[in-house]
């Protein structure tokens, strides 16, 4: 089967930078895209400098038992993130972490913050994340981190039982790891009193302002104590999350570990498709290839998702999707047959495409053009991941 390709293009140092996020019309967002894709072509030619952390976890003031639960995880080196992080957060200081999902955050803020909430049990920490997948996701590395040492956490997202999670913020739990809406929802209720937590944690805040959540992230900022240390976490800095940073940090330790826009082990292809009747076949041929081993495919709508991954099935590929109409149970029940390896095709809407560390992707798919380059970053960047390469492929409908 041939895969047809973008021609060369010269001078593609132009968009060697960050996309705003706004929508473009396809052409523009195929020529970026295709410019993405010549650059790192370019840079797969000069191996990236290996990174040598100036720490290593036993280095960290934290305690043995933490350190054990590190070594268990196989965690062997500090990512950048975790080598600058971890000890400005345990010396107390606020800290702006601008740095792209897989770069090994979410460790760089929990192993500081769980060693603070077992040295001081009256510690409590507050996480806030943009989507039910990527909360879960920071508690699961919780538990792992946090294993023997006694902490307790919640987990405050939509699509889980309301009166189970009231009840669970009345144990006097440590840490709370919720979105927006649903934290929103608690502190109207009363059950969360938002001046108990003197160490707070904003995790891919652009994303939270890219799905509306800014008013309510100003009004959770009016309610903390002023005594607190604050952990921003952000892929960009843009005038609407510089509004959210101004009040939130004092004094802060500013790191950056960002990454270019695409990851550089990130082969990118495009396939043209003549007519939206050859799409599914065209999928389905590749889908039948060998190499595509664990795929994960991206489109527009929760109907059309749900109508392709059924039809998937009905062709005897091992299939599932997660979109929005999905509960958080049949979402989870999905990724973690995914990542188990109980099925080959995870198909989604947007929701799956930022903060999920989804292990040994061989394929992302955008089976529909995603709406701006920021969103097609987030899809693809659920492949190549680890230092392992991946490929992406954007189905394009000829006109």
């Amino acid at each position: 089967m041939h895969n047809n390709r973008f021609a060369p293009r010269s001078n593609p140092s132009r968009f060697n930078k960050r996309f705003a996020p706004k929508k473009l019309p396809n052409h523009e967002l195929m020529a970026a895209i295709h410019a993405v894709k010549i650059i790192n072509k370019a840079k797969l030619d000069s191996p990236e400098e290996e990174f040598v952390p100036k720490n290593g976890f036993a280095d960290f003031s934290i305690v043995d038992q933490l350190k054990a639960n590190i070594a268990a995880k196989n965690y062997l080196l500090p990512t950048p993130i975790q080598d600058q992080a971890i000890d400005e957060i345990l010396n107390g200081r606020d800290v702006i972490g601008i740095a792209n999902t897989g770069t090994g955050k979410t460790a760089a803020f929990l192993i500081p913050l769980i060693n603070k909430v077992f040295l001081n049990r009256n510690e409590k920490v507050l996480i806030v994340a943009p989507t039910r997948e990527l909360a879960l996701q920071i508690q699961e590395e919780l538990h792992d981190f946090a294993k023997g040492l006694g902490i307790r956490s919640t987990l405050c997202i939509g699509g889980m039982s309301l009166w189970m999670q009231k009840n669970e913020l009345k144990q006097n739990v440590n840490f709370v790891i919720g979105t927006p809406g649903r934290i929103k929802d608690l502190i109207e209720q009363r059950s969360i009193n938002m001046s108990s937590f003197h160490n707070v944690v904003l995790d891919e805040a652009d994303r939270m302002v890219d799905i509306g959540f800014i008013v309510d992230i100003k009004y959770f900022i009016s309610l903390l104590p002023r005594d607190r240390q604050s952990l921003f976490f952000s892929a960009t800095i843009s005038g609407k999350v510089k509004e959210i940073l101004n009040a939130f940090v004092v004094n802060p330790v500013t790191i950056s570990v960002e990454k270019q826009a695409t990851a550089e082990n990130i082969d990118q292809e495009v396939i043209k498709i003549e007519n939206a009747g050859q799409k599914i076949d065209k999928l389905h041929d590749l889908l039948a290839q060998d190499g595509f081993d664990k795929v994960l495919i991206f489109g527009r709508t929760k109907w059309g998702m749900q109508k392709l991954t059924d039809e998937l099935i009905r062709r005897g590929i091992r299939a599932a999707v997660i979109h929005g109409n999905k509960s958080q149970g049949q979402r989870q029940r999905a990724l973690e047959q995914f990542k188990n390896n109980q099925i080959s095709v995870l198909v989604a809407t947007d929701v799956a495409s930022r903060g999920l560390d989804i292990p040994d992707v061989s394929h992302v798919i955008n089976y529909d053009m995603p709406a701006t380059i920021e969103d097609y970053t987030h899809r693809i960047g659920r492949t190549g991941r680890a230092g392992k390469r991946g490929i992406a492929l954007t189905f394009v409908e000829q006109v």
